[in-house]
């Protein structure tokens, strides 16, 4: 029996899971649809610029990937103490990275010199339970996965000029408890 994604994914340790996310409606994540004729090979690339960038931020490592035509299968490790060695300042940078703020977007073509934005960064990092709230998440394998699900989903959408759900639900995820289940799932 499937048991809920909170009782397998402690966030409070570290592992390895192997997660999927397919699309709906016969919809094609990457590769050539032969009825339509339409290439949509070039989405590939959009999920591993995606997960370059969410690597580089979360404490989650992205340990081997494989995009299928209407899904793709993930194996990742997180590790929830590497996220514990980051001081508040450095929590806030990966957190802006991710999810810019309102406060410092453009507005009326104005830029935002270094040391405004230093000021803004220090404020945030001087609120603690911001800092902890970003921390967690920032070592959270849902919060992974819906930033790197979500934007995928509104390109997909818009370049088929469609409204709606691209995924089919939430990912799937696996916990893969020893050496032998990594190294099975990752042939």
């Amino acid at each position: 029996m499937p048991m809920p994604r909170k009782e397998q994914v402690s966030k409070h340790t570290n592992g390895h899971y192997h997660c999927v996310s397919r699309a709906v409606r016969r919809a094609f994540l990457c590769g050539v649809d032969k009825q339509s004729g339409c290439n949509y090979e070039h989405r590939r690339q959009w999920i591993l610029d995606r997960l370059e960038l969410l690597a580089g931020q979360f404490s989650v490592e992205v340990c081997a990937y494989a995009i299928m035509s209407n899904h793709y299968h993930l194996v990742l490790h997180v590790d929830y103490e590497q996220s514990l060695t980051w001081n508040a300042e450095e929590v806030v940078k990966r957190w802006c990275t991710l999810f810019p703020p309102q406060a410092l977007k453009e507005s009326d073509g104005k830029q935002f010199d270094d040391e405004v934005v230093s000021a803004y960064f220090a404020r945030l990092a001087a609120d603690e339970e911001k800092v902890v709230l970003w921390r967690e998440r920032l070592a959270d394998l849902s919060w992974f996965m819906r930033c790197l699900n979500e934007p995928v989903a509104r390109q997909a959408n818009k370049e088929d000029k469609c409204t709606g759900r691209f995924w089919e639900g939430r990912f799937k995820s696996q916990a893969l408890l020893d050496d032998a289940a990594l190294i099975s799932c990752m042939a």
